[in-house]
């Protein structure tokens, strides 16, 4: 399967007539302090206790026969009338023991590879959104053009690590051969990791064999090396549809990184409560962490949390919230407790890129980095509850990214960091901006925002009194502007290609339409 390197240059989109942006070299944050606990040790094992008793008395509904299948071999009580299943505490605390606390996600370029698990984070561009806004065009819905955009910025931000999935839905691509388009462009305009969405069966083994020709590898290879993400969101309450089973089956089964999310918004799809929408979605969760197991024992899985609240005045989902927050850290500490990798999301409920936007964001952030969050899932872009991908607030959420990677660089104490000589050169009531010791470190002392602006207000008003939002517009532009596509290798590509149109012939998936 192997094939010469020779490699086509990336292609600029137009002729460098804007500067680069200043951003932060190519890294994943680590979080290098204890995670925030809001449980005891006591309250945190109710849950688990409470989540058991949810799959033992309860059960869940898992509408695929072959999922059935395997949970009737490995003990648990399946009713194939009404397709409830129902797991035996000790066969859920024995089957997810296999499942790995940390794992390497691999990218089509070996510098972009990611470590999932630990105290390392990976942030995901906003994902699946139908919509689209930016201050120019407004709300529209998800085309091809928008598709591609919100990929070159996902691709050109270093703080931006996964392709989290379609950055907006291409709404102008057709069904049967949507995910074939999307995922080729994933892998030629980026080269970061990427992910697959488990709706059908034949389109996810399309995905899969799509990040085998992009990686250049054989099956065995790609069993051995977990290269695609996909989420698998539950039908919450205590509910699997047919595709997502069968997306795990064939994820798992390919050593692929299942991620597990339970859609739980308290006072809708769970308890009103926080501790009883919390052991719902640890319920959940570990039903499809058991599921993974018996496809393929230390298969990579995740362990999502997606807990928030409802506005109960309108029952519109709410994000951002103190509710979220707690269920975002409480999220971490289950995830600890069962030894794997942490799935949350930056998210805000807001309708514009404003004042709300930015706070919402900011406590989201919040919550997932105190919370110990691994995967950051929607962490640039993401708007109105999830309905839109939005230019602006994607370049906004990138200035609070590289805030927080800049915050959890440890700070060095040292005789060249206390700086005492530079006291001395001061002096009593001098100034340090021109000591030596300044001047050797001005340049990259502090972090520099894309977004604040820090003028006074007589120059902040004679620039034109210029707000966030207008400068993020000027921003998500020049990026496009500058924006190169990574090298690709050509005979790569020719497969790639010969692939897809092999399956378009076919007719790509099956539809309704």
């Amino acid at each position: 399967m192997a094939r010469p390197n020779t490699t086509r240059r990336g292609r600029r989109r137009s002729p460098d007539t804007s500067p680069q942006i200043d951003q932060l070299p190519w890294k994943q944050p680590q979080i290098n302090f204890p995670p925030l606990e809001l449980l005891n040790s006591d309250q945190l094992e109710t849950i688990h206790l409470a989540s058991l008793e949810i799959l033992k008395d309860i059960g869940m509904e898992f509408m695929s026969t072959d999922a059935r299948e395997l949970l009737k071999k490995a003990g648990a009580d399946v009713d194939e009338t009404t397709h409830m299943v129902r797991f035996d505490p000790a066969m859920v605390e024995e089957t997810i023991k296999t499942a790995p606390s940390s794992f390497r996600l691999h990218a089509r370029n070996p510098l972009k590879h990611l470590e999932i698990g630990g105290n390392y984070i990976t942030n995901g561009c906003v994902s699946s959104p139908p919509n689209a806004s930016d201050m120019d065009n407004g709300r529209r819905p998800g085309n091809t053009v928008d598709y591609q955009n919100l990929l070159r910025l996902s691709q050109y931000f270093n703080i931006i690590h996964l392709i989290g999935g379609y950055p907006v839905e291409p709404l102008d691509r057709h069904v049967s051969t949507r995910h074939l388009l999307n995922t080729r462009d994933m892998i030629t305009l980026t080269d970061k990791a990427i992910s697959g969405y488990c709706l059908d069966r034949t389109a996810i083994r399309d995905v899969i064999e799509m990040t085998r020709i992009s990686r250049q590898l054989t099956d065995d290879q790609l069993d051995q090396e977990p290269s695609l993400f996909s989420v698998i969101n539950t039908n919450s309450p205590l509910k699997f549809d047919g595709a997502m089973l069968n997306g795990i089956i064939e994820m798992s089964s390919r050593n692929q990184v299942i991620c597990v999310t339970p859609f739980t918004l308290a006072g809708a799809m769970a308890p009103v409560t926080l501790a009883g929408a919390l052991a719902q979605q640890n319920a959940e969760a570990l039903a499809g962490l058991v599921m993974t197991q018996l496809v393929r024992p230390g298969a990579p899985f995740v362990y999502g949390g997606f807990t928030s609240n409802v506005d109960m005045k309108s029952g519109a989902p709410a994000f951002g919230t103190p509710e979220y927050m707690k269920t975002t850290v409480i999220g971490g500490q289950l995830a600890r407790r069962y030894n794997v990798p942490y799935r949350t999301s930056g998210v805000s409920a807001s309708n514009t890129v404003d004042a709300q936007a930015a706070y919402e964001s900011v406590f989201s952030l919040w919550g997932t980095t105190m919370g110990g969050g691994n995967v950051i899932k929607h962490a640039a872009g993401w708007m109105e509850g999830g309905l839109v991908a939005s230019f602006e607030k994607f370049i906004l959420d990138v200035d609070l990214l590289q805030m927080v990677s800049q915050f959890l660089e440890p700070v060095v104490v040292d005789d060249e960091t206390l700086g005492l000589d530079s006291i001395v050169e001061a002096g009593v009531g001098g100034h340090f901006f021109g000591t030596a010791h300044t001047q050797a470190r001005y340049k990259d002392a502090f972090y520099s925002p894309l977004i604040s602006d820090w003028r006074n207000f007589e120059n902040w008003q004679e620039a034109g009194s210029p707000q966030s939002s207008e400068k993020a517009n000027k921003v998500w532009k020049q990026v496009l502007e500058v924006y190169e596509e990574p090298a690709i290798d050509t005979a790569m590509l020719e497969e790639l290609d010969a692939f897809i149109a092999k399956r378009i012939e076919e007719g790509g998936i099956a539809t309704d339409f």
